[in-house]
């Protein structure tokens, strides 16, 4: 079902690269005009927006902020409105990962991670709330299906993971019934760009998902995109996409 209109704009950060370009992509190819969040990524920012631009002209926007300054959230509300004269729907999907064992954890790890797993959605989706209430939109947090089964030596990642999930919650509460708010919580979807997980680890966690593979960025971008366009009746809702793993943690 192509439910989307044209004329829904979406703001999804952390949109550069990976699950959040895939996510952009998809909801591009539903109809949909998209701000393209990015901190550092500049340059994959500005191709990806030429990419959508290309496909239609002036339906993609990309613009920088570290969602850690919560002063500078409200501006990229302020931006969707005035490149697209709206703000139909956010999908919080910026997100740092690194491990944090017991003993070595900073306050820089802290501010990191809580920072953009937490604080940074909490900030941005309530900078949002008026025009989304005006519009009755959608929030999607992109979660993880380790802020309920924790993974060793990521606690403090899991923690913040695990109060986005709490969040997503009691947004759906405080925004309803304007404002619908759920959770993709992803499974293994692409290994991460760095060494976290070795050729061994890699291989149990396939072991360990009931389809026996990884998933694809765009397993997320499907599941965010019907819950933004086709699903009007549901909100406080978490979907593990995961391929089955969470069963067997």
């Amino acid at each position: 079902m192509n439910s989307a209109p044209a004329t829904k704009a979406v703001l999804i950060t952390g949109a550069a690269r990976r699950v959040g370009a895939q996510i952009a992509r998809t909801l591009h190819q539903a109809g949909a005009d998209v701000l393209l969040h990015y901190r550092s990524a500049a340059a994959d920012a500005a191709l990806l927006a030429a990419e959508l631009n290309a496909l239609r002209p002036g339906s993609a926007w990309c613009l920088q902020a570290d969602l850690r300054d919560t002063k500078s959230l409200p501006g990229l509300v302020d931006a969707a409105l005035v490149r697209f004269g709206r703000l139909d729907a956010l999908v919080n999907n910026a997100s740092s990962f690194f491990p944090t064992p017991i003993g070595s954890i900073t306050e820089a790890a802290w501010d990191d991670l809580v920072g953009s797993n937490l604080k940074g959605p909490l900030f941005l989706s309530q900078a949002a709330a008026p025009q989304l209430r005006s519009c009755r939109g959608a929030i999607v947090n992109i979660t993880d299906i380790h802020a309920e089964w924790p993974l060793k030596n990521y606690p403090l990642y899991c923690a913040a993971k695990a109060g986005l999930l709490g969040l997503t919650r009691a947004l759906a509460l405080e925004l309803a019934p304007e404002v619908r708010v759920n959770a993709v919580a992803p499974g293994p979807i692409a290994w991460p760009e760095n060494e976290a997980f070795s050729a061994d680890a890699r291989a149990e966690i396939i072991d360990r998902t009931l389809l026996a593979r990884i998933g694809e960025p765009d397993d997320i971008a499907r599941t965010v995109r019907f819950l933004l366009f086709d699903a009007p009746f549901v909100t406080g809702q978490v979907i593990n996409v995961d391929g089955g793993r969470s069963t067997r943690l």
